[in-house]
């Protein structure tokens, strides 16, 4: 099985649907909230959360945007050498703990290294869906990946 793509198996437009998805729990949650070390009540404690606008805890923004980075890798930048950085995330709408999250990847671009002709450059979007197929999460970044 391979892991990740070299430069030359990418294409500009092609769509990766990453699998497996990942439903998400409030074990889940806590766990990331308390690793992370965000102590903000409204993930951590669920009666001070029912009394907020969205009425009950939602899954940490950073933890949909870690898994959903996770689930591409496999696909796209297995291979990399370098993550040149995130240009874009946005967060479409909250998670809830039993909801499942999904993702592909369009490839957006690729050029060639400027000063390394033995590597490229490639730009993607990630996209995360919940189970309802309703967007949650779009990213975009660029990684340096190597040639065949």
């Amino acid at each position: 099985m391979e892991f990740g793509r070299y430069y030359e198996e990418f294409e500009v437009g092609a769509i990766y649907k990453h699998w497996p998805g990942r439903t998400i729990t409030e074990y889940d949650n806590t766990l990331f909230a308390l690793l992370s070390m965000n102590q903000n009540p409204l993930f951590i404690d669920e009666h001070y959360a029912r009394t907020q606008p969205l009425g009950r805890r939602p899954v940490l923004d950073s933890l949909i945007f870690s898994l959903t980075v996770g689930m591409s890798v496999s696909d796209t930048s297995g291979k990399t050498i370098a993550n040149l950085g995130y240009e874009s995330v946005v967060f479409e709408q909250p998670m809830f703990a039993g909801d499942s999250l999904y993702a592909e990847s369009e490839v957006l671009e690729k050029r060639e290294s400027a000063s390394k002709p033995d590597r490229g450059i490639v730009a993607i979007e990630t996209r995360g869906y919940n189970q309802n197929t309703e967007l949650v999460i779009v990213l975009r970044r660029r990684y340096l990946t190597p040639k065949k």
